[in-house]
This record gives C-alpha cells, structure tokens and sequence, in this order.
C-alpha cells in the first residue's frame, strides 16, 4: 500500500498533487478620477450601483463557443433589472448584449435537459414546450407547441419516444413521427358514481314500480332492456382497455413525478393543503389604490401543515400502489422523486420525516418493492449542505448521494440495494454541491477542503480516487463545464473582489481570464481593504472565526469603542476569503474603522461551512451557544483591545437582529449599544420551514421556544437600542416589533426607538430607506460607545 502524506491523512483520503492557493491579481486599475471617493453612508448605501452585479444563470453554448449569463454592465441604476449577454469563451472577449428575439432562438441549447442512452440527444424544455438536439450538430427540433406547459422530459429506455408531464398527467410523443400518446388519467376529486346513485334511488319508489311494471306487460320494452344491458357490458369492456382514471383527495395536488423509461410504471409525490390553516396577514399602508391592501404570504410555525404521501402507478392499468417511505407511524415531512434509472427497473425517492430527524433514500422497483439505500438520522435535524444531492450513475447500476454521516458532508455511493457503501470523499470539510459528468467519468464538486475560509472547484473519477483541485486563486469559486468538457465559465470572487466571471480550461493550475467587470469605477478608485482572519477563544473552548476591521487598517486612530456585526440567516458563511453576502455591511464595517471602531464580523455557531456540530449547537436554544460566542467576543475585545463590554456596539438583521436583541435583553453588561434589523422577537411567530427544524413545534416544545425568543427578556434592557423594521416584512413580519414594541411600553422601558419603513418588505431595495437605515444605527453608536477625550 503506498505511503500516504500529512496532508492526505489529515484530511481523511487521497489526494492528487495540488497547486498551491494564491493571491488574486488586484482589479483592473481604474481610471483617473477628479474627485476621491465619496466615503459616505449615502453613498456605500446605493449598492450595486457601485460594486457591481454579479453574472447570474451562467450557461454554455452546445458548440463550446459562446458563455450566456445574465448581468448588469457596471454603474447601473438600481431599479434596473438584469438583462442577458453572451461573451465569446476567448481570453480577452468583451460581452455583449443578447436581444431577447435571439435569446429565444438559442435558449433550447442553453437548456440543461436530459441525454438519451446513446448520449446523440438531449431533450429539455423551454418556456414550456419540448425540444430535441442532435449532440453532434446542434440541430433543434420543436416537438410541442401548446399553451399548455410541458416539463420534466425524459426519454424512453430505447430512445423512440419521449415522456414529459402537462396538465399533472404523462404523455409521450414518437421521436421521429411525433404521435402523441396519454399515459395517464389523472384527475381532482372525487369519482362521481351517478349511475349508482339513480340506481339506489330508483329502488323500492313509485317510479321503480312503475318500470317493473312495463318490462312485465311489453315486449318491446323487454327486447329494448335487453339491447342496453349488451351496450353496458360493450361499453364497460372498452372501458376497461383505456387509461383507468386516478382520482386525487380533496386539497390534494402532484407536487412532483417521475415516469419509468420503460414506460410501465411511475411515480407520484403528492401533497395535501390543510383546509383549516391560517395564513398570516402582513398590511400595506402605501398603496396605488389609496387603500390598505393585505399580503398572504405564509402560515405560523406549529400550524396544520400540508401532507404528503407517495404512490407508484402502475400503467397502462392505472392501480395505485401506496409507498411507506417509514416503518411505523412515522409521518411524512417532505419527498421527491429522484428519478428513475435508465434501464426503468428502479426509481429513486428521498423523503425526510415530519419531525425532521430521519431522512431515507429508498429504491423501488416497478412492482413497488422498497430498499432502503440510505438512512440519515439526527438528534437534532437533518440537514447541511447538499443533503437532498442523489443521483443514479454508472448505467443505472450504482445511486450516489451526500451524507453527513461522519459529522461532515460527504459523497457516498452504493448500489440499489443498499449494498457496498463506498465513502469516496472524507475530511474536516464539506462537499457543498455535486455535479457527474454528461459521460459519467467524473464527478464534479466544490468544497472548501483547503480551508473554511475557501471555495474550490474540484474534479474526481466516478469510481473515486484522487481528487484534483482545478482552481487556484485564494477565494470563492462557482464553476460551470463546458458541454465538452474543455472549459470552465467561473464566477469568482475575493474578499475585497465582487464575484465576476472568468474563463479557464479544465485542468489543474490552470490560468483564468476575466470576462466581466462588474464594479463601477467610482468603486474601483477607492482601497477596499482585505479584513484579517482572527481566532476568537469561547468560553467552551472552540475557536470561533471572525474578520477583524481594525482603525489602523483605515490609517484612523482607535476611538475606544468596538462594533460586533452578526450576519443573518443563521446558516450562512460569511467569514471567508470570498465576496461577502453582506456587501453594504462589509463597506459600512470599513467606515466604522475609518471613525476608530474595531469591528468583528462573526461565523458564529450555527454558520455554514463548519460542519455537523457546528450546524447544530443551538437546537432548542435560539440565543444559546450562538449567543455566548458574540459574548465572548466582547470579551476578547476587552482582553485584546483594552475595550470593555460597556463600549461594544452590535448590530445585525434578520437573525442578526434577533441576536442583537437577546445580546441587549440577557448580556447588558457586555454591549453598550445596539441595532436591530428586521428582527425576530417571538419564534412562535415566524414560519414552519425554518423554525420547526431547530425548535420543534411550540405546541410540542414551549421550553425551547420560551429561552429562546427576546420579547420574553424584554425587561432586561438596560442599553441604547434602536429597532428598525419593513412594514411590508412578508418573511419577518412587522407585527413582531409591533408586540414587542407593546412589551417595552408596558415595562417602562426608555432609550429605545423604533424606525419603520412603510414600503420596504425583508430585503430593502431603496437606497434611501438603507441610508436612514444606517445613519441611525452609525448615530446610536457614536452617541453612546466612542470615548470622549477633552479637548
């Protein structure tokens, strides 16, 4: 067995030889500007008009020639929407602009579609209709054109015909003579037996009398009897050689299916909407009728929730066989269906339980026969990145899929039986997405294997081995191949780089040239400076990641007074060698420097990037061990800076607002001053999706969402606080600041304020309302935290 190095072993398998990671080349110098940059909240506060939108949907062309995306040229208005360009896949090619009429003449061949056995064809659907390309010549053929939508293609297992779902029924058309055929007959509601209804009804009355009466005296009524009972029993016979309709419960629709190649069977995901639900209403006051209007937009977490069950069809006949993704009582959560092999002999489904805790990747064949390929559980939630990935490979014969079964998100693969389970990827590190190869040689991935503060591009062979990193610059990769193989379209982005799009050949090390520029020139004049990664001791011995914005970095003197910004969303990174999700924060954090703050911008617990335990460290406890890595952060500042908690600022939206707010309310004496965004105050109150993974339901687990919400610790405020909210919020909804607003008033509280923004909803699109925005939280800060020296 050959020696494996340090590196190879400390990372859990084996590794091709890696180029080593470098810096990125500094942006194209920008022009000569007569006036320096406006370092100003109204400016940095109009967006994307300075640095730049980044490419979007990027795409290739069949031919390997052209790179399709969607993009805004540098400088744009911010009410512009992103419109389509193309770029030559050339070093050195300019972009240009994609008329709609000749997007609709090349959007087929952007499609990603599906390949035939033979891999000559590709079927896919645009703007719902269905189209053939010949793989050698990139010949499209139409074979829909209805006002129905058709989606979901798939070819048949020889390649004659072509399945795809309209209107939640299967249909196929013949590749080469276009006959169409119906495979199904699906319908909503309940069958309607009226035959049998008058029957009943006709039974023992005056009427029935009457009739039994005439077949007794008449012949002819006799004869006329006996010619309707043979067209009964003619009619039933032809019925019985049709599509046997299947009828769907009430409230019940098709939330995904999948048809076998062979076309004997398929299978159904259906979901049931709750008939007593309620939907939350959210308010617009600023309306063109003058009127106030109100949004729907979702129900309240613990509420009766939709259903779904799964059932394999068989066809033509039309009989439903119902599938138990779980043994037991064991309610559904949410399922989809893979898809099936391409021999048609088994489909794959992954569902995930209502409690969140168990998922399943299960094989069944036509027959309905289930194997359980994989089982995921987890005391907390399922979850992590790329949990749902599977797919068939190797001709239908191996299934792989993504596990965080040894604490990371790992690529696995076994057979449809369950049998040898391979892990091909192992490590400290998470495979974030994957993607096999159009020749199932290779699989693609991204992973942030040389760091948590990395994203790279990697390439493996299908039957595992070596991986090799393509991609070398120090940073955030987004990598999209060639239909050949041959090149790679990459978004890329630095820390102080916005992401922008880069052409490179398929091979390691190999070197990437820009394509876009995306960054206004404005932005470009002005010295974005990269923050430092620092290592923050918490109070249970972890090391905490954090970026550090220092004065000295902005050439200001310190003011004695530090700023925590908390990133939103919970689960997300934003510690990294990449571009920031919070790009106005990452320019805001900058100019905090610049008046000699210290500014520390988190990946605490529960961020993305860190694996399992990570992810998890705040089931049942919202504002636990999340909390406690910004409190001992202050702390750090204090033992590191000389600054104590009673001048630390903090601030942050959405999920940062929430924990700016327990911050204020349960850990007074480590912040002096804060703001929050957008914020969640009562966990009972936000959605299903999110909450009931990490809290369970209210109903079932009040303790969990008792220590966790703030308005419930409101009377612990003793800090300058300043409460910032959309009234048009449709994910965090207004009404949680308005209770707990009624809370603060009710308990005498004083230092507080609330700023409302009647036309904004969660993410603020207006410069305007993000410049009040942060003039505020910039003016809370400095009225409180900044030592005051004597002149």
């Amino acid at each position: 067995m050959p020696r494996l190095g340090f590196l190879s072993l400390l990372l859990g398998g084996p590794l091709a030889a890696q180029a080593p990671i470098t810096s990125p080349p500094p942006l194209p110098p920008a022009a000569a500007r007569t006036e320096p940059f406006d370092f100003s909240i109204a400016n940095i506060m109009r967006g994307p008009e300075l640095y730049g939108r980044p490419p979007q949907q990027v795409a290739w062309s069949a031919d390997g020639r052209w790179i399709y995306f969607r993009w805004m040229e540098p400088g744009a208005d911010w009410r512009e929407t992103p419109k389509s360009y193309r770029v030559r896949a050339l070093p050195g090619s300019k972009p240009e602009r994609v008329a709609d009429a000749q997007l609709d003449t090349v959007g087929p061949l952007l499609a990603t579609g599906v390949l035939s056995a033979r891999r000559d064809r590709r079927v896919v659907e645009y703007q719902g209709d269905i189209f053939v390309i010949d793989e050698a010549t990139g010949n499209v053929r139409r074979l829909t054109e209805t006002v129905a939508r058709e989606g979901d293609p798939r070819f048949s297992a020889d390649g004659s015909r072509i399945f795809f779902v309209r209107d939640n029924n299967v249909y196929s058309v013949d590749v080469s003579g276009g006959s169409l055929r119906q495979h199904t007959d699906i319908r909503f509601g309940g069958a309607a037996d009226s035959a049998r209804r008058a029957d009943s009804a006709r039974a023992v009355t005056q009427r029935g009398f009457l009739e039994t009466q005439q077949r007794e005296l008449f012949e002819a009524i006799r004869d006329r009897a006996r010619a309707d009972s043979i067209r009964r029993v003619d009619s039933i016979s032809l019925a019985s050689r049709r599509l046997q309709p299947v009828f769907l419960g009430k409230n019940e629709r098709i939330s995904s299916m999948s048809v076998s190649p062979t076309a004997n069977a398929m299978v159904v995901v259906l979901t049931s909407q709750p008939e007593n639900a309620r939907i939350a209403g959210v308010p617009q006051y600023v309306t063109e009728s003058g009127y106030t209007e109100e949004l729907r937009p979702r129900t309240k977490v613990g509420d009766t929730q939709g259903r779904s069950r799964i059932g394999l069809i068989s066809l033509p006949s039309g009989r439903i066989n119902w599938l138990r993704a779980f043994s037991g009582d064991t309610a559904l959560g949410f399922t989809r269906a893979v898809g099936w092999n391409k021999s048609g002999t088994h489909a794959l489904l992954f569902s995930r339980s209502f409690d969140n805790k168990t998922s399943t990747l299960q094989a069944v064949d036509a027959s309905g026969r289930m194997t359980t390929v994989d089982v995921q559980r987890d005391s907390a939630w399922v979850g992590g990145p790329c949990f749902t990935c599977s797919g068939w490979y190797d001709d239908g014969r191996r299934i792989w899929y993504v596990s965080e079964a040894d604490g990371y998100a790992h690529l696995y693969t076994s057979r449809p039986d369950g049998s040898d389970k391979r892990q091909l990827t192992s490590g400290r590190w998470e495979v974030r997405d994957v993607e096999l190869s159009p020749d199932e040689r290779w699989f693609y991935l991204h992973t942030n294997e040389p760091s948590p503060f990395e994203r790279h591009f990697y390439r493996m062979p299908a039957s595992g081995g070596a991986r090799a990193r393509i991609t070398t610059w120090s940073g955030g990769h987004s990598v999209t191949v060639s239909r050949d193989q041959r090149w790679l379209a990459n978004v890329y982005s630095h820390v102080n780089q916005p992401p922008d799009l880069f052409l490179m050949e398929n091979r390691p090390g190999a070197q990437m040239s820009r394509l876009t520029l995306s960054p206004s020139q404005e932005w470009q004049s002005f010295n974005w400076i990269k923050p430092e990664i620092v290592m923050i001791p918490a109070s249970d011995g972890v090391q905490v990641p954090a970026h550090i914005y220092k004065p000295q970095d902005m050439g200001a003197q310190p003011n004695g007074a530090a700023v925590i910004f908390v990133h939103g969303a919970g689960y997300l990174q934003n510690v990294g060698n990449f571009w920031s999700e919070y790009p106005r924060e990452y320019m805001f954090n900058q100019l905090l420097a610049s008046k000699g703050y210290v500014v520390l911008d988190l990946d605490y617990r529960a961020s993305a990037g860190h694996g399992r335990d990570w992810r998890t460290a705040i089931y049942r406890w919202f504002g636990g061990r999340d909390l406690q890595d910004h409190v001992d952060a202050s702390r750090w500042l204090k033992s590191q800076h000389g600054i104590p908690g009673e001048r630390v600022g903090i601030y942050g939206g959405s999920y940062g607002g929430f924990i700016t707010l327990m911050a204020l309310f349960t850990e007074a004496e480590h912040f002096g001053a804060g703001a929050a965004l957008r914020s969640v105050t009562d966990w009972a109150h936000y959605n299903e999706g999110y909450t009931s993974n990490i809290l369970n339901r209210p109903q079932e687990d009040s303790l969990a969402y008792r220590r966790s919400s703030p308005i419930y610790f409101a009377e612990g405020l003793k800090d300058p606080l300043v409460i910032l909210h959309g009234m048009v919020d449709t994910n965090v909804h207004f009404q949680d600041v308005v209770r707990l607003t009624q809370r603060l008033i009710e308990l005498g509280k004083t230092g507080w304020e609330l700023a409302v923004y009647p036309v904004e909803d969660h993410a603020f699109v207006r410069p305007s309302s993000w410049t009040d925005e942060y003039r505020r939280i910039y003016k809370i800060f400095q009225d409180n935290l900044p030592v005051r020296r004597a002149p």
